[in-house]
């Protein structure tokens, strides 16, 4: 029985070798032809002459199907945490706060992560104003020498470290004093008309009505005075809140 199969195996490959003999250019295939394949040529450039190789791949591997993908969905914030939602909202005019707003804040709960605090202060809106970096606002802080560098090491000094083993919730909650300087943004913004967006620069000044907060007491350390405060929000005044 045992030489029978080994006659047949001879027998077999002696007709491949004869059927390939005759038809070179005719591929060799030792695999089902039930399911259709299609033959894709590369080109190998590390072997030398006839580089050219024929892989076969299953038509339906190559087939990407874009109706299976998961479709992930965007949310539009357009705006902040208030503790008084009646007087942010209002029938006529309700105050929409600009994308640097918007971002500003995301950054600074960002950083309150990044620090592992337990909540976001008005020391981490300070520093999320100056990661968003493209508003006048943060460009007016640089220039007088108020960077994210020293608002950073300030709060340190002031906040300490903490623990290396905490872990920050993925929001952490608004300070009391981080609520009211927000609330008070959205209050310039309402005794102002309503018009415009609430930028980066009212978040600053209300962090700056918030004199027993960090981020006031970071600012003061740095240099920033009421003087400043006046001029940026001389320049909040006359652009109308609009984009900066």
């Amino acid at each position: 029985m045992a030489s029978q199969s080994f006659t047949l195996a001879n027998l077999r490959i002696s007709q491949i070798g004869s059927f390939y003999s005759q038809n070179p250019s005719s591929p060799i295939h030792f695999f089902s032809t039930r399911n259709p394949v299609k033959s894709l040529n590369l080109t190998n450039p590390w072997m030398a002459g006839d580089s050219s190789l024929s892989l076969d791949y299953s038509a339906s591997v190559l087939r990407t199907n874009s109706t299976t993908r998961r479709k992930i969905p965007i949310a539009v914030v357009a705006s902040l945490p208030t503790a008084n939602p009646e007087s942010a909202v209002s029938d006529a005019k309700k105050p929409k706060w600009s994308w640097r707003g918007i971002k500003s804040f995301a950054m600074g709960e960002l950083e309150a992560r990044k620090l592992k605090y337990p909540n976001t202060g008005t020391e981490s809106l300070l520093m999320g104003i100056l990661i968003e970096g493209t508003s006048f606002t943060s460009k007016f802080l640089r220039a007088h020498k108020i960077t994210l560098y020293k608002v950073r090491e300030e709060t340190i000094k002031l906040l300490g470290k903490a623990d290396l083993y905490s872990f920050s919730p993925e929001h952490p909650p608004l300070t009391h004093d981080a609520q009211r300087a927000l609330d008070s943004a959205v209050n310039q913004n309402l005794k102002a008309g309503g018009a415009g967006e609430i930028m980066p620069a009212h978040i600053l000044l209300g962090v700056w009505s918030e004199v027993e907060s960090p981020g006031h007491k970071i600012l003061a350390t740095l240099g920033f005075t009421d003087e400043k405060a006046k001029e940026l929000e001389s320049f909040a005044s006359e652009s109308g809140f609009l984009d900066e």
